[in-house]
């Protein structure tokens, strides 16, 4: 197998990359891991690669700038310093700057890219992410979908790479940490409720529209129920610049700070059902270890699988209608599905396979 080198920006992408370094690992395969330090709380970030028992990134590229086309044009210059093996296997995960960037820098020197997660399409061209993933799989020699149905948009638009379907590595996440985050983690130990909703929600169309934060904050407040909130500083941050920050200190939410892997975990198995506007968690929350019911606070999903199994339903932003699906969900327990859409914990084993053959 040739070099593999794994590019990864964000703590999503570290989760969901984390199975392949350990399938490579265990194979004394050689890879580098790239952080290219989109995520601007690197904190969180290294507590994630230290929950997951990660080795530390060979490289740390450290943005200056917040800017998405300063990112990718930063990150770009970065690999050309790093990547000059010319048989190098660029790998990259999902839909942010750092994949388009590595993507663009791939074709660029002519290296092959593989594509985990390719396929994912919410339809929806004022999410950024919808351009990025596109113009990805567009590019990429190899596209891992995680479902049939990611596979089925491929082949819809006649992308030029092969196309293999894989599962999603985040269910092999999952099934390799919960037991560890039973063990390790105290994060319940700060939980004020015994029952609670946990609650997150960080995307910028939802959070820097104050009329769309507001919706979700008074949608919550509302519902009267238990909610625990561990607040991304993106959130944090604009719940105070429109003044939201005091209205949300109220009896029924606890804000908590952002939790490393292992705790959140912990959280999203010990609550009893989940807002979100996550795409991971949306994942997640099929596998059978935590088989949760959970609220999407978007109008666009590029996960439908998880909402046609009957886990997720999505929610348009609107105090009224949050609150009412929070106490209609708190009244009714959820059915437990088994099957999760999103494979059964060995996409990891079947990624290696395909890399083995490149």
């Amino acid at each position: 197998m040739e070099r593999i080198v794994i590019i990864a920006g964000t703590r999503p992408e570290i989760i969901k990359i984390a199975p392949i370094m350990r399938r490579l690992q265990e194979g004394k395969n050689k890879y580098v891991f790239v952080y290219t330090g989109q995520h601007y709380d690197y904190q969180l970030s290294s507590q994630i690669i230290s929950d997951l028992e990660l080795p530390v990134p060979d490289y740390n590229f450290k943005l200056k700038s917040k800017i998405s086309s300063v990112q990718i044009a930063e990150i770009m210059t970065n690999l050309e310093k790093i990547s000059k093996q010319k048989n190098d296997i660029i790998l990259v995960q999902g839909d942010t700057n750092s994949v388009l960037a590595a993507s663009l820098f791939a074709i660029k020197q002519n290296k092959k890219l593989v594509h985990v997660e390719a396929g994912l399409r919410s339809f929806d061209w004022r999410m950024p992410e919808e351009h990025n993933r596109r113009m990805v799989d567009h590019i990429s020699d190899y596209l891992l979908a995680p479902t049939k149905e990611s596979k089925q948009n491929l082949i819809n638009e006649k992308v030029n790479g092969k196309i293999f379907v894989t599962g999603n590595t985040v269910m092999d996440a999952v099934k390799e940490h919960i037991k560890l985050s039973e063990k390790k983690s105290l994060s319940q130990n700060s939980i004020k409720f015994n029952e609670y909703v946990l609650a997150t929600f960080h995307r910028s169309e939802n959070v820097d529209d104050k009329k769309n934060l507001q919706n979700i904050i008074e949608g919550i407040i509302k519902s009267n129920l238990p909610i625990v909130i561990p607040l991304h500083p993106r959130t944090k941050k604009m719940l105070k610049k429109f003044n939201l920050y005091k209205k949300i200190e109220t009896k029924n939410v606890q804000i908590i700070p952002p939790q490393g892997y292992l705790d959140f975990l912990s959280l999203m198995k010990n609550c009893k059902f989940i807002v979100t506007d996550s795409g991971g968690i949306q994942e997640e929350s099929t596998s059978q270890f935590l088989a949760k019911r959970v609220i999407v606070l978007r109008n666009s999903t590029e996960r439908p699988e998880a909402i046609e199994n009957g886990n997720a339903i999505l929610l348009q932003l609107n105090q009224q209608k949050i609150s009412k699906q929070l106490k209609f969900e708190w009244n009714h327990n959820f059915k437990k599905i088994n099957k999760s859409p999103y494979g059964n914990g060995d996409a990891s084993k079947k990624i290696i396979k395909i890399l083995k053959k490149i």
